[in-house]
Order: C-alpha cells, then sequence, then structure tokens
C-alpha cells in the first residue's frame, strides 16, 4: 500500500526519469554516428540540408490537418495549434520508447482524455491514423516498384521485399476492420489483450493481479466499436484526411532524398521509397529506441539492393537519422515535459475550437 501511494504521489518525476533514460540511452546509441555526421557536414551542400526545416514543419502540418479532420468526424472540434502540438509530443514519444507504436497510441488516448475527449475516440483516432499513413503509402509503395522497375535493375530480393511488405499492411489493415467491425470481436480482443498486459505488469507489480480494470475498460471498448461505426457511415469524409496521410508520407521520402541531394547525388526514388518502409517496418520491433541499429543496416541494405552505392547509402541514411533526430526530439520533449508539469484543463480549454 506504501509503495501504491509512493507511485500515485510521485508518477510525474518517475516518467520523467525514465524518459530522462530513454533519452540517455539514444544518446549513447547514436553518439558515433553523431560525431560522424559532424564531421561529414563540412562535405555537403548546406542548401540541400536547410530543405529539411520546411519538410518537416509541412510533415507535422498534414498530420495536424489529419487528425483535425478524423476529430471532426466524431464530433470533436480541436483547434489545429493544439493537435500540431500533439503530434510533436506524440513523434518523441514514439521515437524515445520502443514499442511498435503501443506507447504512442496509449499517451495519444490518455493526453486527449485529459482534456475532455474519452479514451475509445482518441484511441480510434489514433488507429485510424495508423491505417490511412499505412494504407497511403501502399500508393507510394507501388509507385517507388515501378520507378525501380522502369529506371533502374530490380532483382529478386526486391520484388519480394516489396510484395511483402504491401501484402503485410493489406492484412493487418484487414485484420484491424474486421475486429473493430463487430461489438463482440473488440470486447474479445481488448479482453484478451488488457489481461496479457496485466500479466506483464504483474512481473513488475506480483501483488496487483489486475493492473487495468477489465470491467471499467469494458464501455471503452464498446465506445472504440460506436465510433468505429460513426467512421463508417461518413467514410466519404475520410478523403481528406487520406489525402493529408499521403501529404505526411511523401514529406518523410523527400527528408530522406534531400540528404542524397546534398552529398550530390540523385539516386533512383524508388529505392529511397523501398528502403524507407522496409527500415520502419522492422523499426517498428526494434528494442532500442528509433529502431538505432537495425533501421541504418536495413534502410543501406535495401538501398545497396537498389543500385545505391554502400558508401554514399550508408553516409545518407545516417546523417537523415542523426539530423531528423536533432530536429524534432528536442520539441517534442519540452513540449512532452510541459504537459506533465500542467495540471488537468477543463473541458472547455482553448484546445477545442
Amino acid at each position: 500500500m506504501a509503495s501504491d501511494s509512493y507511485l500515485k504521489r510521485n508518477w510525474k518525476l518517475i516518467l520523467n526519469l525514465v524518459t530522462i533514460g530513454a533519452l540517455l540511452l539514444l544518446i549513447v546509441a547514436v553518439h558515433k554516428q553523431l560525431a560522424q555526421t559532424l564531421h561529414d557536414l563540412t562535405k555537403v551542400h548546406a542548401w540541400a540540408l536547410l530543405l529539411l526545416i520546411p519538410i518537416e514543419a509541412l510533415n507535422y502540418h498534414a498530420q495536424a490537418k489529419m487528425y483535425q479532420g478524423m476529430f471532426d468526424i466524431v464530433g470533436e472540434k480541436l483547434r489545429y495549434k493544439f493537435l500540431y502540438k500533439l503530434s510533436l509530443e506524440l513523434n518523441f514519444v514514439n521515437h524515445v520508447f520502443p514499442s511498435g507504436g503501443v506507447t504512442g497510441i496509449s499517451y495519444f488516448g490518455l493526453r486527449l482524455k485529459r482534456d475532455g475527449v474519452s479514451a475509445a475516440r482518441g484511441t480510434l483516432v489514433q488507429l485510424m491514423k495508423l491505417v490511412l499513413t499505412f494504407t497511403s503509402f501502399e500508393i507510394l509503395l507501388l509507385l517507388g516498384m515501378l520507378i525501380l522497375s522502369a529506371v533502374g535493375k530490380v532483382n529478386n530480393s526486391i520484388i519480394f521485399i516489396g510484395t511483402a511488405i504491401t501484402m503485410l499492411t493489406f492484412v493487418g489493415t484487414g485484420i484491424a476492420w474486421y475486429i473493430v467491425a463487430d461489438r463482440h470481436r473488440v470486447q474479445s480482443f481488448f479482453v484478451t489483450t488488457t489481461r496479457v498486459l496485466n500479466k506483464l505488469i504483474q512481473v513488475v507489480r506480483p501483488k496487483h493481479p489486475e493492473t487495468i480494470s477489465i470491467e471499467k475498460a469494458r464501455p471503452m471498448f464498446d465506445e472504440l466499436h460506436d465510433n468505429y461505426q460513426l467512421f463508417k457511415t461518413k467514410y466519404q469524409q475520410l478523403e481528406q484526411p487520406f489525402l493529408w496521410a499521403l501529404v505526411a508520407n511523401v514529406t518523410e521520402i523527400a527528408a530522406v532524398y534531400v540528404i542524397f541531394i546534398a552529398f550530390g547525388h540523385w539516386v533512383n526514388v524508388g529505392a529511397v521509397i523501398l528502403a524507407y518502409a522496409v527500415a520502419n517496418f522492422a523499426g517498428l520491433v526494434s528494442v532500442l529506441p528509433g529502431g538505432v541499429g537495425v533501421y541504418e543496416a536495413l534502410m543501406t541494405g535495401v538501398l545497396l539492393a537498389g543500385g545505391v552505392p554502400v558508401g554514399i547509402s550508408l553516409s545518407a541514411t545516417v546523417m537523415y537519422r542523426v539530423l531528423n533526430t536533432l530536429l524534432q526530439i528536442p520539441p517534442g520533449y519540452y513540449l512532452y515535459h510541459r504537459n506533465l508539469q500542467n495540471k488537468p484543463q477543463p473541458a472547455d480549454s482553448d484546445f477545442r475550437s
């Protein structure tokens, strides 16, 4: 009981310490790459690197507009500025805490619940965001494979990788829709997931077999299904969020490509698209923050298979990772940390339109 009381009183401090620890781990993991990148900055075209700033700004603009459109569908009028900042926070959480996006989904729901949006709506919007992002990326992936076929050398491994990612995306999206479409399936899936999470938490808290109350969570599962039905009846309104998801994906690829331009190489964009897809899919299951190591190795390998020389592909990949992290993590951490320090806001806070 004493430990529970301590956790309740000091949860912000503990979360801050965990976050700082994760940040330190990230810095240690990339310190060699950081040093090399700083050295390589003297050899590249600075004007091309400066393009990263407007590209990343446009990326977060697209994410904020995508969220705004989906919240409009479920009857939540949220301010663009609030959602832009929340996108930065979410990127920080997903980057520092490797969990395949699960931590980000949880944080998103809890963050919005504090401001008067139900956890179920927040969770569903975040899931929908992932679905739109993955499905819109299919367009770029197919385009990339066509470009590789037209102007590059495509071997069997590249075709297999591209096809596998495409199938995984479609199958994963189909499974998600299948589960959420039926109230009983939603209950069964999330109750099972909650029980598994409780078992994992019990390893750390052996005296608490049910940290997450299943009975208290059941209404949220029902609301999740109800909100899905709302999306289903207003599916035509998803057109604009889908287009913003496509813009977000295009800017992600553009951010990688300008690094190659900075090195003076106009490489096959199809190879960059496929390499980006493989690296990000693998990064979802990495145990290190941001998929450090796994991301760079796979991206370099796919670029090499797509005809990009190993020297330039490795240098550009590492520089992209370091510069992208330096641009995004500090503002994300600042907003995340400030949010932890703030007291809960009333439902009519200025986060609403």
